[in-house]
């Protein structure tokens, strides 16, 4: 998760924990992207780590 979204800190991600739906409004917040932007962020990051 750090590789993909860096400007989200550590405490931020440990805060998290694995809530979706937190870890979309953080990228929304962070890097400025719409909240179906974010999602589909997430949705490809899903993907790509169940490989």
């Amino acid at each position: 998760m750090k590789e993909q979204w860096g400007k989200l800190t550590d405490d931020r991600l440990d805060e998290i924990a694995g809530r979706r739906d937190q870890l979309a409004g953080e990228i929304q917040k962070a890097y400025g992207v719409s909240g179906d932007e974010a999602e589909k962020q997430v949705k490809d990051f899903e993907k790509a780590t169940k490989r």
